[in-house]
């Protein structure tokens, strides 16, 4: 799978987040991507979601595109 690089990226429906890190799971030592919403979200700031599934693409229209799609450092 891809590494992950540090920095802003934009989802697929818009928003754009900051990558801040890669955590392990306690328990699974699974790899956890944490990162911030820049913009106001109401339900959090910060999120966490295992590395394949931030990286891996989704199915639009028939189209694979990637979920977050890096912009910067």
């Amino acid at each position: 799978m891809s590494k992950l690089k540090i920095g802003i990226y934009k989802h697929y429906k818009g928003q754009k987040y900051k990558v801040i890190c890669l955590a392990r799971h306690s328990e699974t030592l699974e790899e956890l991507v944490v990162y911030e919403a820049l913009y106001e979200n109401k339900i959090s700031k910060f999120w966490v979601r295992p590395k394949e599934i931030f990286l891996a693409k989704v199915e639009i229209d028939g189209k694979k595109i990637k979920r977050f799609k890096f912009l910067e450092k």
